[in-house]
């Protein structure tokens, strides 16, 4: 009989993959921001802003850096005035959806 493979050894551990990955896409706005760059290809902030009901502008910028620099969302600045800034999935981003598809599946089918 094969051991089972655990979620995490420890999960407090900075080595924890499933807490490393929460820190990063936890909280309240995050997953919804990415759901919608992931629906539209590539957002202005503009339209996150209003798409994301709720959200303050500190809160969007706040969490658009956070996912920029953990590798999930790409910034494209033009040099134009006004300034424009469009937002769009990274690859590491890509490869996450299936994965929040599959968590959206089962949250409609358990809860």
């Amino acid at each position: 009989m094969s051991k089972k493979e655990p979620l995490c050894d420890n999960l407090a551990g900075e080595g924890c993959g499933l807490k490393k990955i929460i820190d990063i896409i936890g909280g309240k706005w995050k997953i919804m921001i990415l759901c919608i760059i992931d629906k539209e290809e590539v957002v202005r902030y503009g339209d996150l802003k209003r798409a994301v009901f709720g959200i303050t502008n500190t809160m969007l910028a706040q969490s658009l850096k956070e996912l920029e620099s953990d590798g999930l969302v790409l910034r494209k600045q033009y040099d134009e005035m006004p300034v424009r800034v469009e937002y769009s999935l990274s690859k590491k981003a890509k490869s996450l959806i299936p994965i929040l598809l599959e968590l959206k599946k089962w949250g409609e089918k358990n809860i």
